[in-house]
């Protein structure tokens, strides 16, 4: 089943890395940027898009559950290959919005947790549940 999912993970990937280096090159750095968020967005909007649309078949669907339960780790082994080392020795501007960026994502969590109504609270898991997990 992980197989289907492979297949667009692979598309998004490559086309992630290609747009990546060309906003690299557009921007006059010889490096990728931002291929590894831009194939994670590929990912998350054509598996909505197919599945919203029921275009895929259920073990394909279950390939593309199993990579977003993946989105970490694979995510960490795609920027495993940048070059974090050439961007951290490009000055402190590189350092600064790293920062920035992780300051303004505490920040937000707690607007964002702000927003709408409290929810119902999930009922508890009965003795028959817990076993089938």
């Amino acid at each position: 089943m992980a197989i289907y999912g492979l297949t667009l993970l692979s598309f998004c990937f490559f086309a992630g890395t290609y747009i990546g280096d060309l906003l690299g090159k557009v921007l006059g750095v010889n490096s990728n940027v931002g291929g590894v968020g831009i194939a994670m967005l590929l990912l998350i909007l054509i598996s909505d898009k197919l599945m919203t649309e029921n275009k895929l078949s259920k073990a394909a669907q279950q390939g593309v559950l199993f990579w977003s339960a993946m989105y970490i780790p694979v995510v960490v082994a795609m920027t495993a290959i940048q070059n974090v080392v050439s961007a951290v020795s490009g000055g402190p501007m590189a350092i600064l919005a790293g920062v920035l960026a992780v300051a303004a994502s505490f920040v937000f969590v707690k607007v964002l947790d702000k927003i709408g109504e409290p929810g119902t609270p999930l009922p508890p898991v009965d003795e028959k549940t817990k076993e089938a997990l």
